[in-house]
């Protein structure tokens, strides 16, 4: 009878499994053990038929609607469903392996308009309404293979697609948004320490605990949790305090393109890891275990009442330490680095927080998929005293390993809320990453300088079922942004994520707090913000505000383009949207008129294209004549745009004589004035990306001008940022003529090409190192050019 009872549930939708015995709600305690330990990371439970459709044009709109872009409304549709993954299609036949079929409705009038700015890029099309008995039953169908059809009055398929259930989702699972504790926690009850662990995934058939006692040995349990039907939270409570210990998860999903599947994964919001990330750890950030002395003691320093206050320091932490000789050879590279008070590199920070720098910003240090964190390999770069200074040698030896090296930028984010571990004194220790991160942030605390973060929440470093992909492998689907068939969004570079939906920006939340709360970080940078909501980064900047007592200021690049430009899918956290938000992003206005030319010029362009600072007009080089004197004013005016904070509102003289508001001045068909308040733009000549000031004006200036004055036009261009009203950001090294031998993308190119020296002895004369580095007087250079 109960078997029958479980059949019949299975078809109706009712969220059973409908597998074999084989599948992870079915399995024993020893099959779950195995599946822990296995070497394998995903197994296939049922494959996928062959033949089915490769997209998913079909967009849930919430939890009854569906939008099927492009549709006609001659035929019928209908919802094809199983829970084991068994739908196949004929040609010009009917679907084969259902369940059962649930009828659609067309609901007249198109897209509805409350809906048409998130979906309104889907175009015309067919909206299709599931009648309220047969939505009920959308919890279980989502858990298990899903297919629309179209078809004829004999059945028979004219088009079949799967379907996107991200919106749907965040419909049925609200109550998700409001959860407080996923992951790992350890609360006290009855005076004894417990162990919580929750993970959200509303469409798994079972989700299992693989537990270890370290990082390399086998489990030595695995235990099932228990799904909260409301939230579509998992969670599992251990009556002990687990502390040191490692965990993963057991997965069964239903993934498109592949069948049932059973993933094993970390947790997305893993604390720590062991080596490569293969596990995630347990411990309590609050423990006194993981806290250096002082830790608790130690304040941010109080230099920024507001964004203008801000004067940044851009830097990588390998980049800090990993040629500085003063610095004990373990710990070059390393967030134990900035504790050396008395090396080169901590002198100069000191310097510089003297001179007015408030807050040095990091290039990624969250958990990066690219870095080997054992056994990474140093290349053998040829020295170019031997080679000539035109050699590709040391190109060519960089490159050679430049998957297996251990630098890399960071731009690839495999868990959000961990420490690095490449950078850690042992990446296999899931504490030491913890200690020495805040062991940095204290050694910058005592040289006076509050310490902020670069972020990447817009995209992940792989999606689907690479082995690097931890969200997609939880809740196929959902944490990626697609286009209208089904594929996943690059223009990012990467694969998008998509923090239009609730559990993306919760988990961006989340994970800014922690990084806030835990590590005190004082700011940060957010990577391509103009691709995530202007609506969830206020929310998450007001969070902050409300739950820490304290400002935490935050910038981003509000570059407009790809999938969401121009507000395609939301309102974004975009160069002009953000008027009024306190939030700062770059500004390419003045950057580009005092550089010359844009950040996307290549070939002769690069040299052709002078700026304000480089001789546009008045000193021509070989390939840049045909510049007017107009040209010049023109930039001229951009640089006192920036100047003034770029304001939308204030008025300046013009080179025409012209009074107007900045909004007014055109800047490549925008206006030069875009923010409502100096706080909301970050001036800069120099970052990370494109290639560094020095090397700009190597290819830029005439080719007969002295080492002398191309230190003297560095100066300038660095005092156009000082001197600018608004949020001043500098590229570490920009002080000392930084090059990196013309590398305009220097992100995976290793130390050689990215190497700082304190010493100056490779980029300027060691007497302008011992003056302050704020001195406009460096009069020599041996820069790689």
């Amino acid at each position: 009878m109960r078997t029958r009872l479980r059949a019949a549930a299975c078809l109706l939708g009712l969220g059973f499994a409908c597998l074999p015995r084989v599948a992870l709600a079915g399995a024993g305690a020893a099959e779950l053990l195995a599946a822990c330990n296995a070497a394998p990371i995903s197994s296939t439970l049922q494959a996928e038929a062959q033949g089915l459709p490769a997209d998913a044009r079909a967009v849930w709109l919430d939890a009854r609607r569906l939008y099927l872009p492009a549709a006609r409304s001659a035929g019928r549709y209908r919802l094809y469903h199983s829970a084991a993954g068994r739908l196949s299609l004929s040609a010009g036949g009917a679907v084969q392996g259902a369940d059962a079929s649930l009828a659609l409705r067309v609901q007249p009038g198109g897209l509805p308009a409350a809906l048409a700015a998130r979906f309104g890029y889907l175009g015309e099309g067919q909206v299709l309404a599931l009648d309220a008995t047969a939505a009920r039953r959308l919890p279980g169908l989502l858990r298990g293979q899903l297919l629309l059809v179209q078809e004829d009055a004999e059945g028979r398929v004219q088009q079949a697609t799967a379907t996107q259930p991200a919106a749907a989702l965040d419909s049925l699972y609200a109550r998700a948004g409001q959860a407080r504790d996923q992951g790992v926690s350890l609360p006290r009850a009855a005076g004894q320490r417990h162990t919580q662990f929750k993970l959200w995934a509303p469409t798994a058939h079972g989700v299992a605990l693989c537990r270890y006692a370290d990082g390399q040995g086998p489990a030595v349990a695995a235990v099932p949790l228990r799904r909260d039907a409301a939230s579509g939270i998992w969670s599992l409570r251990q009556p002990a305090d687990l502390s040191g210990g490692y965990y993963s998860y057991l997965v069964e999903v239903q993934v498109r393109g592949t069948g049932r599947v059973r993933n094993r994964v970390t947790d997305p919001y893993a604390i720590s890891l062991t080596t490569d990330s293969r596990r995630a750890y347990i411990a309590d950030l609050a423990s006194p275990a993981l806290k250096p002395a002082g830790w608790d003691a130690s304040a941010i320093p109080a230099r920024v009442a507001s964004n203008v206050d801000m004067s940044i320091y851009e830097l990588h932490v390998r980049d800090f330490s990993i040629g500085d000789a003063s610095v004990p050879a373990a710990k070059r590279g390393k967030y134990q680095a900035f504790g050396v008070g008395d090396s080169n590199g901590m002198r100069h920070l000191r310097a510089l927080a003297e001179a007015g720098l408030s807050d040095v910003h990091l290039l990624p240090v969250f958990d990066l998929a690219t870095v080997p964190e054992a056994g990474c390999v140093t290349p053998s770069v040829p020295d170019p005293a031997q080679t000539g200074p035109a050699s590709e040698a040391q190109q060519a030896a960089v490159m050679a390993v430049a998957a297996r090296d251990c630098f890399n930028w960071g731009y690839d984010p495999l868990h959000f809320n961990a420490p690095e571990g490449s950078f850690a004194s042992d990446p296999a220790d899931g504490a030491r990453r913890v200690i020495e991160l805040r062991e940095m942030v204290l050694g910058l605390h005592r040289a006076g300088l509050r310490v902020g973060m670069d972020m990447v929440y817009n995209h992940t470093s792989a999606s689907g079922q690479h082995p690097q992909s931890v969200l997609d492998r939880i809740v196929p689907g959902y944490y990626q942004r697609y286009d209208p068939k089904g594929q996943v969004e690059r223009s990012t570079c990467c694969d998008n994520t998509a923090t239009e939906n609730l559990m993306m920006a919760k988990l961006m939340s989340d994970s800014v707090l922690l990084w806030a709360r835990e590590y005190k970080m004082a700011s940060f940078r957010f990577d391509l913000m103009g691709h995530q909501p202007r609506d969830a980064m206020v929310a998450m900047q007001q969070r902050l505000r409300r739950e820490l007592g304290r400002e935490v200021q935050f910038i981003g690049e509000g570059w407009n383009f790809g999938e969401v430009a121009n507000g395609a899918r939301f309102v974004q956290a975009s160069q002009l949207s953000l008027n009024g938000s306190g939030i700062g992003t770059f500004s390419d206005r003045g950057r580009d008129a005092a550089r010359g030319g844009s950040a996307g010029d290549g070939g002769a362009a690069m040299v052709s294209r002078q700026g304000w600072l480089n001789g546009l007009h008045y000193a021509p080089n070989a390939l840049g004549g045909g510049a007017s004197r107009e040209d010049l004013l023109k930039a001229a005016d951009l640089v006192r745009v920036g100047l003034s904070g770029s304001l939308r509102g204030l008025a300046l003289q013009n080179h025409q004589g012209q009074v107007l508001p900045m909004a007014q001045i055109d800047y490549a068909g925008q206006p030069a004035g875009y923010v409502a308040q100096p706080g909301e733009v970050v001036n800069y000549v120099e970052n990370h990306d494109n290639q560094t000031l020095f090397d700009t004006l190597a290819l830029k200036l005439p080719r007969d001008t002295s080492r002398e004055e191309r230190a003297r036009v560095q100066m300038l261009g660095l005092a156009l940022t000082a001197f600018s009203q608004g949020v001043a950001y500098f590229h570490a090294g920009a002080e000392i003529l930084r090059s990196k031998s013309l590398d305009r993308n220097s992100y995976d190119s290793g130390d050689w090409f990215n190497r700082l020296d304190w010493t100056c002895r490779t980029t300027t004369s060691a007497a302008a190192c011992r003056r302050r580095p704020t001195t406009p007087r460096t009069t020599s250079s041996s820069a790689r050019c």
